[in-house]
């Protein structure tokens, strides 16, 4: 239950971060590029590894605390993280051929995905 806790009030920190930043990073940066969206994944999955670590090796603190900063906050934060962590762990245990299909296919498919998202939205029967 303490996990949880912890997932709950850093998932809540996660997004307004993420939120703040957008609209920081959107009001200078400007333009059509998601200058926002890219500093968010860029600096979240820096935050991933660097904390990753630095919980594990170096700092002391509980498992539930760990949890509630990697899964609640980052995963709030940015997704993109974990799906760059994951990565990166396939890739550190040899498996390249698996890593670079992961990266990919969640790209390809995220983008299908989105594309039929969308599409059934704008085409479903309504009443």
């Amino acid at each position: 239950m303490k996990t949880l806790g912890f997932i709950a009030l850093f998932a809540i920190l996660g997004a307004i971060s993420r939120y703040l930043q957008a609209v920081i990073v959107a009001r200078i940066a400007g333009g059509p590029f998601p200058w926002d969206i890219l500093s968010i994944n860029v600096l979240g999955s820096f935050a991933m590894g660097f904390l990753f670590f630095e919980t594990l090796e170096r700092i002391t603190i509980s498992p539930e605390l760990r949890t509630g900063l990697l899964t609640g906050f980052l995963g709030a934060y940015t997704t993109f993280s974990t799906y760059v962590f994951g990565a990166l762990h396939l890739f550190k245990h040899g498996a390249w051929f698996v890593g670079g299909a992961y990266l990919f296919g969640s790209v390809a498919l995220g983008l299908i995905a989105t594309a039929f998202g969308a599409w059934l939205s704008r085409n479903i029967a309504r009443g």
